[in-house]
């Protein structure tokens, strides 16, 4: 064919089709006339029909058959269980299904060996999906053996390692202490969540001990598979041992920076150690003279420390100078009442505090005044206070008027405090012939309290214990009986211990004495009585102990103690805890009359950010009743 027949052909093709484009852009069918719109929606194509049909989504349902602490890791991270819990939009289509099904095994190997299993057999099998019921996928698991820890290399350079690879005394120890540290020594089982956090407990061990810019260098963990065993290497760089130096203020308005630096506890120049900086704050968030308080050192990595040392910033926000609080509420032991109080931090410019108190309850009708020095070096306080005190509860009417001076030293485990009282009373009773009578009294004592504590938590424990300890002597007078010397020892004790699966435990002890000659009369304040939400329950507030003409007045000793048991009562809500207890107790003349009575029942306590909240119904044995007891808060 030669080029001038070729040449006319191609141009009429051109043209056919560009016509072709002219009426499809313009909408014709053709023929030169336009289209329908309707029709012009209806024509789709087979493509376009498929696209837009409803995408078949596989139905199928997972089970993994493996030990249940294996079992949780693969439903929780396998790909066939994480798409049966996305959207139905999102889940697999057949095809996909089947692909995913092939890679199962060898993602279930991999999951497991984070787990230390090197050598777990998987096998994936299926059954088809029949009328009403989806596929069944079964993956099962025989992990086999976990890896053990079989060599550990623990390299220490940086200024840890000592002068040419020679560690001082200090720097001994500490190694020492970064070994017996280590949280995954040799045999124990492997997985890379406990290698992981083994790591970042020896960073955080070594820069709390004074090397806060510590690093690792290098990590390598081994695994030999046939062996079940892995090796593990590090190489730590501790960096330079930190000094700390001056103390850099921040926030201070109304109070003096003496008010602080006081409480440092170390001078310029010591190691630096985190505990040491933890310990200064507490000490300064005890004084509760500020809002929030953070202490810190902010060293920079490749700046070498100054002679002096790394500057310590403190940054305080202060509480305000001055802060009032009014209350109406319901106490089980005095009713109900109104109180109103009254905090100064700074009366008069001067480095004190001062707190008044008024409470006007049913029962009980109070008012208080303390003054405290600001806390000194060793977190010890000068105090001085006045009380008077109006109580009715239990049948009585006696008024008090107490004042005290002493000294008061608060750390977080352990309080000391050392006072001289005065006690003056006045009491309203019966003659044995029924006449109302006036007794006065007054005790003059010197005492010493001590606290201690060895909890988990101070404010909801669960393990440990706490006690308390009082001892006094002084000299007693009364209108109608004689006066003398008298001694008093009192003891409050606590226990706790986390049971197992759940369930916790407590226990609670109370024991005192006043030791004095029977004709000398000893003001009622000063007495026992049991009875109430911290004492025995099931019966009321102080109203255990010896009987007068038909009123219970005080005891020369006391004792009562309490069991109880708490469990949470739903999983969702771990801090709302079912509780079973039992309660004995009572106060009497001497131990000789003494006899116990008991209390049982039941209750709902709630673990508060604020403290536990006690809601307790009892029922008294002798007492043959039931009482319901409501209280907030911890008893040291």
């Amino acid at each position: 064919m030669t080029v001038g027949r070729i040449l006319p052909a191609l141009l009429a093709a051109l043209a056919l089709s560009g016509c072709a484009s002219v009426t499809s852009y313009f909408g014709g069918n053709g023929d030169g006339n336009r289209q329908d719109d309707k029709t012009a929606e209806k024509a789709v194509g087979p493509v376009e029909a498929a696209a837009s049909a409803p995408r078949p989504v596989a139905n199928y349902q997972l089970e993994v058959d493996a030990p249940s602490n294996l079992r949780k890791l693969l439903q929780e991270h396998l790909d066939l269980a994480r798409f049966q819990r996305t959207e139905q939009d999102e889940r697999l289509s057949q095809v996909e299904l089947d692909r995913l099904c092939s890679t199962t095994p060898a993602q279930a190997r991999a999951l497991l060996e984070t787990e230390g299993f090197f050598n777990a057999h998987v096998e994936l099998s299926r059954s088809p999906a029949t009328a009403g019921a989806p596929e069944r996928i079964v993956v099962k698991v025989e992990p086999g053996p976990q890896a053990r820890v079989s060599e550990l290399k623990l390299d220490i350079r940086g200024e840890l390692a000592g002068h040419d690879g020679v560690p001082d005394a200090d720097q001994q120890k500490l190694q020492r202490a970064l070994r017996r540290g280590w949280d995954l020594d040799v045999g124990h089982t492997f997985s890379q969540s406990s290698w992981s956090s083994a790591k970042t407990a020896l960073l955080v061990q070594v820069r709390a001990a004074g090397y806060p810019l510590a690093e690792l260098q290098s990590t390598q963990a081994r695994v030999e598979a046939q062996a079940n065993a892995v090796e593990l290497s590090l190489s730590l760089d501790s960096g330079p041992l930190y000094h700390l130096g001056e103390l850099k203020i921040e926030g201070l308005k109304y109070h003096d920076e003496q008010s602080v630096r006081r409480l440092a506890g170390f001078t310029p120049g010591t190691p630096y150690s985190e505990k040491v900086l933890q310990e200064f704050q507490e000490r300064l968030v005890k004084t509760q003279l500020f809002d929030t308080v953070a202490v810190d050192i902010q060293p920079e990595p490749g700046k070498p420390e100054a002679a002096a040392g790394t500057p310590v910033i403190v940054r305080v926000r202060e509480a305000a100078r001055q802060q009032a609080t009014t209350g109406i509420g319901y106490d089980a032991n005095s009713g109900q009442g109104v109180t109103l109080e009254y905090l100064n931090r700074v009366p008069f410019g001067l480095p004190v505090r001062a707190s008044s108190k008024l409470a006007l309850n049913r029962d009980l009708q109070s008012a208080d005044l303390e003054i405290s020095s600001h806390p000194q070096t060793d977190m010890s306080r000068n105090l001085a206070s006045l009380q008077v005190e109006k109580d009715q509860t239990g049948g009585q009417d006696i008024t008090n008027l107490s004042a005290r001076l002493g000294r008061l030293r608060e750390t977080r485990d352990d309080d000391r405090l050392v006072y001289a009282e005065m006690l003056r009373s006045r009491e309203r009773q019966a003659d044995s012939d029924g006449n109302p009578i006036t007794v006065t009294g007054s005790a003059y004592s010197m005492n010493t309290q001590w606290t201690r504590r060895r909890l988990d938590n101070l404010l909801l424990p669960t393990q440990g214990w706490s006690g308390q300890l009082l001892v006094g002597a002084g000299r007693a007078e009364n209108s109608i009986g004689s006066s003398g010397f008298f001694g008093k020892v009192y003891f409050k004790g606590y226990g706790y211990k986390r049971l197992g699966k759940g369930w916790f435990g407590d226990a609670r002890i109370e024991f005192g004495q006043v030791l004095a000659a029977n004709s000398v009369g000893i003001p009622e304040k000063l007495l026992f009585k049991a009875g109430g939400d911290d004492s025995v329950r099931g019966y009321a507030y102080q109203t255990l102990g010896p009987e007068v003409n038909g009123v219970v007045v005080g005891g020369r000793v006391v004792g009562t103690g309490s069991l109880e048991v708490a469990h949470p009562i739903i999983q969702s809500m771990p801090d709302l805890w079912g509780v079973l207890f039992v309660d004995g107790g009572n106060a009497a003349p001497d131990w000789g009359h003494y006899k116990p009575v008991w209390g049982y029942g039941f209750g709902v306590h709630w673990r508060s950010p604020v403290g536990p909240l006690r809601i307790d119904i009892a029922r008294g044995v002798e007492a043959q009743r039931w009482r319901l007891h409501f209280s907030v808060g911890v008893a040291l």
